[in-house]
C-alpha cells in the first residue's frame, strides 16, 4: 500500500511517500481502506522527536489520526463492526497507548491507502449517510475538542469570550458552537469575513489582546506563554487551554483567576457519534500523491480550517 512514512525523527520536508505492506487486523482490530484523512498538529509534533523520550516511535512511522473509509477486514472478538460498514473517526499511534485513555483507539497511520484500528472505542462510529468522508474526515479531533471545550468551558451568552487561534481545525468547529456569546477571535484581516460568518462578534490580530474578558480560550500558543492571554481576563475569570505543558499558576503570574488544560481521553462529553451533527470547515483537499506537501503547508503557512488527503 501507499503511505506517508517518516523514516527517522525530522519535519514534514523529510517524510516519504513510501510502499509498505497492508496492516493486517489481530483480535479486537479493524482493518480500514481509507478513503479521507486530515492532518493534525500531532502529525507533525510526534514525529519531531519532541517526545521521543516518553513516546519512542518505531520507524518507518505513518501519521494521521482522524479518518473516514470502509471497514475491509474484522479481527476475532469485534462485535461493533462489520466487513463493508462505513466508518469515521479518531485514534493515535501506538507508541502513545502509555499516554492515552482508559479506552483509546491506536492506530497504524491514517495517512495510508488502508490502517488497522482498536475497535472498541468511543471514537469510531459509523458514518452517517449525509456526511461526506471528507467531512468525515476532517471532524474527529476538531468535534471532539470542540465538544469537551464547551462542556468545559461552559460560556454563557453574556459574557465576552476570547479565543486564541480561531482560525484553526478546531477554532472554526467551535466558533458556531460559542454564538450565543460575545466572540472576540484572533485572526488575520483576509479570515475576519468566514470568522465573523462562522459566529465571532469581533475579528482582532494576534497579540491585540483586549482587556476584561471573562472567559479565554487558548487553542495554539504553548500554555507556558499565557500571560499576555491571562492579562485579557478579568478578576475571577476564566482561561482555558488545550496545548502543553500542563498548566500552572505560575506560568501567567495570576491565581485570581481559573487556569486549566481541556483534554478529554476517554470520551466524557461524548464520542464520535456525537461528533457527526457538527460542521467542518476545510481549507484544502490533497490527493495522496501530494500528503507530504500537505503535512509541509500545514507546519509552514498560516492555513483557515482543515487540510484533509483523499486517498482516491
Amino acid at each position: 500500500m501507499r503511505a506517508v512514512a517518516a523514516s527517522g525523527y525530522g519535519p514534514p520536508e523529510s517524510f516519504t511517500l513510501a510502499d509498505l505492506p497492508v496492516p493486517e487486523p489481530g483480535p479486537g482490530q479493524i482493518q480500514v481502506r481509507i478513503r479521507a484523512a486530515s492532518i493534525n498538529p500531532g502529525d507533525l509534533v510526534i514525529p519531531s522527536g519532541a517526545y521521543r523520550a516518553q513516546a519512542p516511535l518505531t520507524f518507518p512511522h505513518v501519521p494521521g489520526n482522524d479518518f473516514a473509509g470502509t471497514v475491509t477486514a474484522v479481527g476475532d472478538d469485534v462485535t461493533a463492526f462489520r466487513t463493508g460498514d462505513e466508518i469515521f473517526g479518531h485514534a493515535v499511534p501506538r507508541a502513545l497507548e502509555a499516554m492515552a485513555g482508559a479506552h483509546p483507539s491506536m492506530t497504524t497511520g491514517t495517512l495510508a491507502e488502508f490502517a488497522v484500528f482498536e475497535a472498541a472505542t468511543p471514537f469510531l462510529a459509523h458514518r452517517p449517510p449525509g456526511l461526506s468522508p471528507t467531512d468525515a474526515a476532517a471532524l474527529p479531533t476538531a468535534g471532539l475538542t470542540a465538544r469537551a471545550l464547551l462542556a468545559t468551558t461552559q460560556p454563557q451568552p453574556s459574557e465576552r469570550v476570547l479565543v486564541i487561534g480561531a482560525t484553526g481545525g478546531v477554532g472554526t468547529t467551535v466558533l458556531p458552537l460559542l454564538k450565543h456569546a460575545d466572540v472576540i477571535a484572533t485572526g488575520r484581516p483576509a479570515d475576519e469575513d468566514l470568522l465573523r460568518r462562522l459566529g465571532a462578534t469581533t475579528v482582532i490580530d494576534y497579540d491585540d489582546y483586549p482587556t476584561g474578558v471573562d472567559l479565554a480560550i487558548n487553542l495554539v500558543l504553548p500554555s507556558d506563554q499565557l500571560k499576555a492571554v491571562a492579562a485579557a481576563v478579568r478578576p475571577g475569570g476564566r482561561l482555558f487551554t488545550i496545548t502543553f505543558p500542563p498548566p500552572r499558576p505560575e506560568m501567567i503570574d495570576r491565581d485570581d483567576i481559573r487556569f486549566e488544560l481541556v483534554l478529554d481521553l476517554d470520551g466524557r462529553f461524548g464520542g464520535m457519534a456525537e461528533v457527526a451533527g457538527l460542521s467542518p470547515t476545510i481549507a484544502a483537499i490533497y490527493p495522496l500523491d501530494d500528503a507530504v506537501q500537505a503535512l509541509t503547508d500545514f507546519a509552514r503557512r498560516h492555513t483557515v480550517g482543515k487540510l484533509v488527503v483523499t486517498m482516491s
